[in-house]
């Protein structure tokens, strides 16, 4: 009886210690950093953590854009991968939008792949159109947009995306019929909106500030309680005739493949707290119009599991319904 007891101990220790090993020589080899769409801020976000934990941990993190499917195809490649932490995930709320959105999922978000860290916030989102179009505010885009012969429609990322939601929540709030056109990523869909492909795009900061600063696209709202401190000439929606109205920007993220050892979790979450108290790295975040978060693996799962409550009710009050990508 004490040999058993003697042998599951030296049997626990020894995983232990070999846990605690692992995590220490994390990482022992080139980590991909998966960014499952084109151009946009997960992209841009991922590409500065990538360079900072390359220079942390000695070990090139190189970021594949794997774009298609709403985020579905880089993230099913991520869930499939080895679970040892050499494959990462950076996305975007879209990932927990996907599991009510679509039928048919080829990976399991609570089971697949596991929670490593929320990596950044965005406070709202800005209402733009391309600068040629004759308005100014948003007044003039609904009286311009409620001509049927105008034929307005708005863009996303793709279908199901954060974005594409805020959109038609948008649509609906302010008493549209516009047409829904999605694209495989904030940057195609804003280059849509540069081309007058599309009239309106209800987009991240990220991914149209540069345009609004050199002036080939103009803001006519934002969807904050407040103004943009960094845009602080730009109305919010509510200020303009709708009063209470607000939307959040969504948040991006990173995951890793289930399996992998806690502590290794643990560890690149650490990794990422220890990059963004940098000033340099927090700054650059903070210049695209993102939050830095970097919380536990544990707080960060809790806070998926209500999302993914929370948006499922979303698309059933709004009637989104998935059709196909274009």
């Amino acid at each position: 009886m004490i040999y058993k007891i003697l042998k599951s101990t030296l049997i626990f220790l020894l995983v232990c210690i070999s846990l605690n090993t692992i995590a220490q020589t994390y990482p022992n080899k080139q980590v991909r950093v998966i960014v499952p769409f084109e151009t946009g801020a997960p992209d841009s976000l991922a590409r500065l953590i990538a360079q900072q934990l390359t220079l942390q941990t000695g070990q090139s993190f190189i970021v594949e854009n794997r774009p298609g499917a709403n985020g579905m195809i880089g993230a099913d490649l991520v869930a499939k991968s080895k679970p040892d932490g050499h494959t990462l995930l950076v996305t975007s709320t879209s990932i927990v939008i996907n599991q009510s959105y679509y039928k048919k999922v080829a990976y399991d978000l609570t089971k697949d792949l596991v929670p490593v860290t929320n990596l950044g916030s965005v406070e709202a989102l800005f209402v733009v159109v391309n600068s040629k179009l004759p308005v100014k505010n948003l007044q003039e885009f609904l009286a311009y947009a409620k001509k049927k012969e105008n034929n307005v429609s708005y863009g996303s990322p793709g279908n199901g995306n954060h974005l594409h939601i805020a959109s038609a929540l948008f649509n609906q709030k302010m008493g549209l019929d516009m047409v829904h056109i999605p694209f495989k990523g904030a940057g195609p869909a804003s280059t849509a909106l540069l081309g007058e492909q599309i009239q309106l795009l209800v987009a991240t900061p990220p991914s149209v500030l540069p345009f609004i600063k050199d002036g080939k696209l103009r803001a006519i709202a934002y969807t904050g309680a407040k103004r943009a401190s960094f845009l602080p000439d730009i109305p919010t929606v509510a200020e303009q005739g709708f009063p209470g109205f607000e939307m959040d920007g969504g948040w991006f993220a990173m995951f890793t493949t289930a399996g992998t050892p806690k502590e290794v979790v643990e560890k690149i979450q650490q990794e990422i707290k220890t990059a963004f108290n940098k000033k340099s790295v927090y700054e650059s975040i903070t210049n695209i119009g993102l939050e830095p978060v970097g919380d536990t693996p544990e707080h960060f799962k809790k806070y998926v599991d209500a999302e993914i409550k929370k948006n499922a009710e979303l698309i059933r009050l709004l009637n989104i319904k998935a059709d196909d990508l274009k």
